[in-house]
């Protein structure tokens, strides 16, 4: 009789979750056998590329502060409380951002939070009616540097807040951050109507910032910023940078060469993809008569 024997489990068809439960027959000691043991499952196909990079960026994101990917308060684009809408429109069309911190006196004064699609009723209003930035402000959501990023997903789900205005110890202001930026942990730079082009290698955001692709040939990357770095070794600009990190870097990894200073957006376990590019101040001025 074979009515007491145990089924034989079927094969080839234990789908997604039965490879990754045979994956780990061995329990992993620590985190860092549990990420090569999904490395290694992504290079014995139970996991896709795509899918070992969010993997990853969530078990990063478990470790990382606020402080580590926050917009510092000199990038921060706000506008002035007592400023009139034909001030502030210009500011909103020209950074293209859903959402602004508005200030008093001083980027340390942030009184609230401006949502771009509030200022819609008045400028498409042909009677004109009287601005005042504070009948249209939100409340502004306050949080440390050293605050979670995995806490502060959940703040942000819990709160419907897309924006957070980042403190240091004393209260002054450090910057700002955004659920996009804390998504982009996990999913990798988030790619929009205002990314680069397809056609294009390099999008200017202002004078000193730049989002850059990794394939942007170094004679294209000299010739944009008067800048001579060699394409004896390497073609690209990816390349370069890899050299520079003498390993394949992750997403928010930073270096810098010369007055430039690049952080890594977007990276997967093969290849470099995105760069944020930022200009040192006094080469800012040379880059600005580019065009």
């Amino acid at each position: 009789m074979n009515g007491d024997r145990s089924p034989e489990p079927a094969t080839g068809k234990d789908g997604f979750l039965g490879k990754l439960k045979k994956a780990f027959a061995q329990e992993p000691a620590d985190r860092i056998e549990l990420i090569e043991s999904l490395r290694e499952s992504q290079q014995r196909h139970l996991l896709d590329a795509d899918a070992l990079t969010m993997i990853e960026g969530v078990l990063e994101v478990s470790e990382m502060q606020v402080r580590d990917i926050m917009i510092p308060r000199s990038q921060m684009v706000v506008v002035e409380r007592d400023a009139p809408l034909k001030e502030i429109l210009p500011v909103v069309v020209k950074s293209a951002h859903s959402r602004f911190p508005v200030i008093g006196d001083g980027k340390d004064e942030v009184e609230g939070i401006l949502l771009a699609k509030d200022l819609l009723a008045y400028a498409l209003d042909e009677r004109s009616q009287p601005f005042n930035v504070r009948d249209v402000l939100r409340p502004a959501a306050f949080i440390p540097e050293s605050k979670r990023l995995n806490v502060l997903l959940k703040d942000f789900r819990a709160s419907r807040n897309h924006m957070a205005i980042v403190v240091d110890e004393y209260g002054g202001i450090d910057g700002l951050v955004t659920i996009e930026d804390v998504l982009e942990q996990i999913v990798g730079e988030i790619i929009d109507e205002h990314d680069v082009a397809e056609d294009s290698y390099i999008m200017k955001h202002s004078d000193v910032s730049y989002t850059v692709k990794a394939l942007t040939p170094v004679e294209e990357f000299n010739e944009y910023f008067s800048s001579e770095f060699s394409d004896d070794d390497f073609d690209t600009i990816g390349g370069l940078l890899m050299r520079t990190f003498g390993h394949l870097p992750k997403r928010g990894e930073k270096c810098e060469i010369g007055r430039f200073h690049f952080k890594v957006l977007h990276a997967d376990s093969r290849r470099i993809h995105l760069l944020q590019m930022t200009l040192q101040a006094e080469s800012a001025a040379a880059s600005s008569t580019h065009e």
